[in-house]
């Protein structure tokens, strides 16, 4: 998707949980394990953002989970999934940042396909949490991925 402005974009991404394991892919630019995630459009919230990319991205369903909300919706407003982290950080192109909504999900099967082939990633890997501690991560990405898996664990 083209950038929305020049200096900032709006993106999300979301660790996915299954049977204690979070799907990590191979950033196709940065060559980098990371979450699923990317730009929220202009026609489109962060929660309806989060379940297009990882549906586009790996072809899953998921179970969206963040904060709690502070109330359902009522009247005019129509409440959405709070994010779990909201982050800022540079990107690779000098002078343009991304605010990223951090979401955690749940989902129903390990079955990873994009949909498209230019959302297909070089790699995607379900790890536990020792691969995660093992891996050499960005420090917020091996954070959200361990918090991810504390929080979803399965007994």
């Amino acid at each position: 998707m083209p950038h929305i402005h020049q200096r900032i974009d709006f993106t999300v991404e979301v660790f996915i949980v299954h049977k204690n394991r979070v799907l990590l892919r191979l950033h196709d630019k940065y060559k980098e394990w990371m979450s699923v995630g990317g730009h929220i459009e202009l026609n489109e919230d962060p929660v309806e953002a989060a379940h297009r990319e990882v549906k586009e991205e790996v072809g899953l369903d998921i179970e969206l989970i963040g904060n709690p909300k502070v109330f359902e919706s009522a009247d005019h407003t129509r409440e959405l999934v709070p994010p779990i982290a909201l982050n800022r950080h540079e990107t690779n192109v000098s002078g343009h940042e991304h605010v990223t909504f951090v979401y955690f999900g749940r989902a129903k099967s390990t079955d990873v396909k994009a949909l498209h082939e230019s959302d297909k990633s070089e790699e995607c890997r379900w790890c536990t949490k020792e691969e995660v501690e093992g891996m050499q991560l960005w420090a917020n990405v091996k954070h959200y991925a361990l918090a991810a898996l504390t929080r979803l664990k399965e007994e």
